[in-house]
Parts: structure tokens; sequence; C-alpha cells
């Protein structure tokens, strides 16, 4: 009996091997396999696209391969006052902090790009002790713009704005040439940045200001809620 057990056992085994029904199922799990190993590509073997002044690769929120435009800024370097919208108030503001406490205007721009606790007095008392220093050995602030240059390069990779360089190629395009990669056009545009606040340390900052401020909500108005607890009314004390 166990014998026959046995023989019947492999003929059902023989018979479920070639059924043509799991044949059909077994070119299917090899033609997916297939395809999935076909469609995959080591990330070593892609194609680099280069990647964003944010740090976003190029083919993110688009197609792959096509590159994301820069955003421009929302008022030229030199338009002190500002444009005539919503914001003028709050440009004139700008523009008055630039020509008279330039140190309390970079710790607001400081203290919207990074909301962390002490970052405005932090960098407002830093900046002020680089101002009196370089005034009193060199004459003028040629030391602050050093500590202050970074934060336009931040605000530029941050809303993916146009940078100095890439504008100079635009409008003239005899700067493209020398360029590589990426890298090479985020370390141009790094030195751009210094150098426009070591030339035009005031109108740079106030630039940031405004930008800043069209963007980026204060920190005071990111407050989390709070639950208010209102006392009870006057009770009074009753007689039974």
């Amino acid at each position: 009996m166990a014998a026959e057990d046995n023989r019947e056992a492999q003929r059902g085994d023989d018979h479920e091997e070639s059924s043509p029904l799991l044949k059909e199922i077994d070119t299917k799990i090899c033609s997916k396999g297939d395809a999935k190993t076909a469609s995959f590509v080591p990330p070593h073997a892609a194609e680099e696209y280069g990647w964003t002044a944010d740090g976003l690769p190029v083919s993110h929120g688009s197609v792959i391969g096509e590159p994301i435009g820069r955003n421009q800024w929302n008022s030229g370097l030199f338009s002190c006052l500002g444009r005539n919208d919503e914001f003028c108030s709050s440009d004139l503001e700008v523009c008055l902090l630039g020509s008279v406490a330039p140190c309390v205007l970079y710790g607001t721009n400081a203290e919207r790009l990074g909301s962390a606790p002490g970052t405005f007095s932090n960098h407002c008392l830093t900046y002020l002790g680089l101002y009196f220093v370089g005034n009193s050995l060199f004459g003028w602030n040629c030391l602050a713009p050093w500590f202050s240059y970074s934060s336009r390069s931040a605000i530029r990779r941050k809303f993916n704005l146009e940078g100095s360089f890439e504008a100079m190629n635009r409008s003239c395009g005899c700067c493209g040439s020398c360029i590589e990669d990426e890298m090479q056009r985020e370390h141009m545009e790094t030195t751009c940045d210094f150098v426009t606040h070591v030339l035009c340390h005031t109108c740079a900052l106030c630039q940031e200001g405004r930008e800043l401020r069209r963007k980026v909500l204060h920190p005071g108005f990111n407050a989390q809620s709070t639950v208010v607890v209102i006392p009870p009314g006057e009770q009074t004390m009753g007689r039974k």
C-alpha cells in the first residue's frame, strides 16, 4: 500500500509539473522578473543630472534631466525703498534699519532663516562687535561682511534664487565657458555673494530683508497654540 501511495504521489507531481497552466504561470513570473531586472538601473550607472542651489536634484519636481529655472529676487539690489505693494511699509523699515542699525537688520534676517532660541542676539551681537572693530582699526565696516555673507547664500539656496554669477552669465554670456559642473557654479555664486556683501553691504542686507519679509513669517507668529482656562463666574452659597 505504501508503494502504491508513493507511485500515485509521484504521478501527481509529474502531472503538476507537466501542467500547461503551471508553465504559463512560470513564464509570466519569469517575464515579470526579467522586466524588473531590465528596468532596474544601478545608482552608479544612472546619469547624474546635477543639483539645484538648495540641494535638491535637478529631476525633483520636473521632467528627469530638465533643469529647474531659478526664481528672481522680489526686488533689486539697489531698490532701497523697495516696491510699491502691500509690503511698502516693511520695505521702509528695512531701509531705515540698514542705514542706522545694520546689526539689528542682520539679526532679524538670521532670526527668520533659523528660529532657534537666541538666534537674533547671537548674530546681532557678533555683527556689532565686528562692526566696531572694523571701524576702529580700519575706518570702515570691513569685517562684518566676512561674517554676514553666508546669510545671502542661505537665502539663495532656500528659495532657489538666481545668483549674481548666473545673472551675469545670462546677460553677457561670457562666464559660462569656465564652469564645468553645478558644484563649481555654486562656488562661484558663493564668491559673488561675498563680493556683494563687501562692496554693497548695506544694499545686500536690505535686499535680503525685503526678500525674507515677503516669504517667511516672523518666528513670533509661529507660536504654538495655548489652552486658555477661563475661571468660573461668581458663585453664591445657597441655603436649603
